[in-house]
């Protein structure tokens, strides 16, 4: 039996505002965005390509808690570019020597060698890694 993961909650202070740079600068679809009444919303955002999407949750306590969540992508240097070319706050490159990130892609380009990460204006992070290079 597949145990897929369907839903991750990403806590934020202003929904209208991490859907907005979620939309926007992180390039996510909408799917769902109903409001029940003053106290429950719903907003549901799904990555480009991904079978995996996100709720926002005001949350102003745990709002920029979210810590890691890695996403994969086949072409680091377009998901990088696309980013930064969409108003994100990217880091740089990097991959992982010794434990110590070392900027630059990793020297054989090794699935899951060659990272970036970003945060949403909550300071919630993701990391971007690349697997299955298209050469």
């Amino acid at each position: 039996m597949d145990w897929k993961l369907e839903v991750v909650v990403v806590p934020v202070t202003d929904v209208d505002r991490a859907k907005q740079f979620y939309i926007d600068n992180a390039g996510f679809s909408l799917d769902v965005d109903y409001t029940a009444d003053e106290n429950f919303r719903v907003v549901q955002l799904t990555p480009p390509g991904s079978a995996c999407s996100i709720t926002l949750m005001r949350n102003e306590e745990w709002a920029g808690h979210m810590m890691g969540l890695q996403v994969v992508v086949n072409d680091i240097d377009a998901a990088h570019a696309e980013a930064k070319g969409r108003g994100v706050d990217v880091g740089e490159l990097h991959w992982y020597q010794d434990g110590a990130p070392t900027p630059g892609h990793h020297p054989e380009r090794a699935d899951f060698g060659t990272f970036f990460s970003f945060s949403d204006p909550d300071g919630n992070t993701w990391l971007i890694q690349e697997v299955g290079r298209t050469q």
